[in-house]
């Protein structure tokens, strides 16, 4: 008897742990997508971005409807695809600020 309450009580505990984990993944992929945004990610990176935006709204669709380990895993999608976004975006953006200055200068006669 002691047994089956042992494993009611966990049981009852790691079901509380989907909604907890599926907030705090949704949370990270919703900062890595403000860092890709501030990036100018929309522009420079639109696979990117657009591939991370598709994946957090299926992850909080897929959470809605207590589906936590799908909003989870789509969650680390877009949090993944928020962060290439994000660095081709910076890398984009170097290239033409270092670009820009050569081609701005005339050579010489």
């Amino acid at each position: 008897m002691k047994r089956l309450l042992v494993l009611v009580a966990a049981a009852g505990a790691l079901a509380g742990c989907g909604p907890l984990k599926s907030t705090s993944h949704l949370l990270d992929a919703e900062v890595q997508i403000q860092a890709a945004r501030t990036a100018g990610a929309d522009k420079l990176a639109p696979y990117e971005w657009t591939a991370a935006n598709l994946y957090i709204h299926k992850a909080r669709e897929e959470v809605s409807y207590s589906d936590y380990q799908s909003g989870v895993d789509f969650a680390e999608k877009a949090s993944r695809y928020a962060t290439e976004a994000r660095e081709k975006a910076i890398a984009v953006a170097n290239a033409n600020a270092g670009g820009g200055d050569d081609s701005s200068q005339s050579p010489n006669p």
